[in-house]
């Protein structure tokens, strides 16, 4: 079953073309990496994915678990299981990142007709979680992201994934900015959160992320589309040559 499907997409943003017959297929159970310099147009895939509003749909389609997904809303989007970790994790003061955690995970549960997690069972789901990814607890009680380091961001996105098992992960650049002990820790999370139900797309600049977390396909998307794809060894072959054996 194909999970995710993306066919002949093209995006602007003020005119400019992002990307541009952009095509993907993501099975399901599968996990995919897409590469690329920055300016590639990789962090705009995950945002029109989420469905970030300042994107402009020239033309194309996706489809998440054969439904149209340009048709649903972001709450929508979320709630019928997809999911995005933000390279740049948004600061909210005012807003307790455990609250906010606990009523993401109930909203989709109300979703798919469950009973909502009582607070006895949401805090003991919560710190077998935050034990996995070395996180203090002290982190449930400060505002969402607020105060956070860089590393301390990206785990907690990586915590609200682990928490709401979505059905597919869009990781944008999980990777940037950890130092190699979080990241070994980060990658542990994202394999124990892959199982066949699932899938996965780590957008990232590098190899590195992918030594700990092997790929069915690697993509390398450059000026708005993919190249080349390929197995692991396609990470491989860009970190000996680079980009620039695509001209960049």
């Amino acid at each position: 079953m194909n999970f995710l499907e993306i066919k002949n997409l093209s995006v602007k943003i003020q005119d400019k073309i992002i990307i541009n017959d952009f095509n993907l297929t993501i099975a399901q159970g599968e996990i995919h990496a897409l590469m690329g310099p920055n300016g590639s147009g990789k962090s705009t895939l995950a945002y029109v994915l989420a469905g970030k509003p300042e994107y402009e749909i020239m033309h194309g389609e996706i489809y998440f678990e054969g439904k149209d997904l340009l048709a649903l809303s972001p709450q929508m989007r979320s709630l019928q299981g997809l999911f995005l970790a933000m390279q740049y994790p948004v600061d909210i003061p005012g807003l307790n990142n455990s609250y906010f955690i606990k009523a993401a995970v109930n909203a989709h549960r109300k979703t798919h007709g469950l009973q909502e997690i009582d607070a006895v069972d949401f805090l003991d789901a919560i710190k077998s979680k935050l034990a996995l990814l070395n996180m203090p607890e002290s982190l449930l009680h400060r505002a969402l992201n607020d105060g956070f380091s860089g590393g301390e961001k990206k785990c907690n996105e990586i915590l609200q994934l682990l928490m709401l098992e979505p059905k597919l992960a869009v990781l944008d650049e999980t990777d940037s900015g950890l130092d190699i002990d979080t990241l070994k820790i980060v990658a542990n999370a994202i394999k124990m959160h892959a199982n066949p139900n699932r899938s996965t797309l780590i957008i990232t600049h590098y190899q590195r992320l992918l030594n700990y977390i092997e790929p069915d396909k690697i993509h390398i998307m450059i000026d708005g589309k993919i190249v080349e794809s390929g197995d692991k060894s396609l990470a491989h072959k860009l970190e000996s040559q680079g980009y620039s054996v695509y001209g960049k």
